[in-house]
């Protein structure tokens, strides 16, 4: 089973692999997801504090139509989406290609080429509001990689190390993005048929 993971893990791509080909005119969707785990209360760094829960954070990038290009490793619960990102290299990754990101209000102050909602959605202007149902309808899609990604078993409530936790994700990534014939999709293209692993 370990061995499997880590051929599976080994696989996913790493954050400037994903964003290969994207650049000015794109635009990728960005979210982070709270994965509960077992671990004591004295166990600050991983109590989130909004979710009055202890879980790891996971970044998670899709291309326009869903589709996951990238998931980062798992961070502890109580770190914050924009810090997440910053730190995962996503903000100037996204920054230095001039690719547009569409986040939800959690990432209020990113920066960089970060787009959010405008706050008091009700308060607002006409033309605010209607920008505000357009970015729903565009992050859409990521909502459904989201979803995905928490269905699997093992993301709703893990047992293990961080660091095991982290290539899990990276796993799921893999599967997540190969088709049936075993090959990676990459920013929608197939990708060569991954090298069989020898025991």
């Amino acid at each position: 089973m370990d061995e499997a993971l880590e051929v599976l893990a080994s696989w996913a791509p790493g954050l400037h692999e994903a964003l290969t080909g994207l650049g000015e005119g794109d635009h990728v969707i960005v979210d982070g997801t709270l994965n509960p785990t077992d671990r004591v209360r004295a166990d600050q760094p991983y109590y989130s504090q909004k979710h009055k829960k202890h879980s790891m954070n996971v970044q998670v990038i899709t291309r326009p139509d869903g589709t996951p290009l990238w998931l980062s490793r798992a961070t502890p619960g109580r770190t914050h989406d924009p810090t997440a990102a910053r730190a995962h290299g996503i903000v100037q990754a996204c920054l230095t290609r001039q690719i547009l990101v569409l986040a939800d209000r959690a990432y209020q102050g990113a920066g960089a080429t970060f787009r959010t909602p405008n706050y008091h959605h009700s308060e607002q202007p006409e033309h605010h509001q209607q920008s505000n149902r357009d970015h729903a309808r565009l992050r859409a899609p990521g909502e459904h990689a989201f979803a995905r990604l928490k269905s699997w078993h093992i993301m709703r409530r893990a047992r293990s190390s961080t660091r095991r936790i982290s290539r899990t994700v990276q796993a799921i990534h893999t599967l997540m993005t190969c088709d049936y014939s075993g090959r990676k999709r990459l920013n929608g293209r197939r990708g060569p048929v991954p090298p069989r692993h020898r025991a």
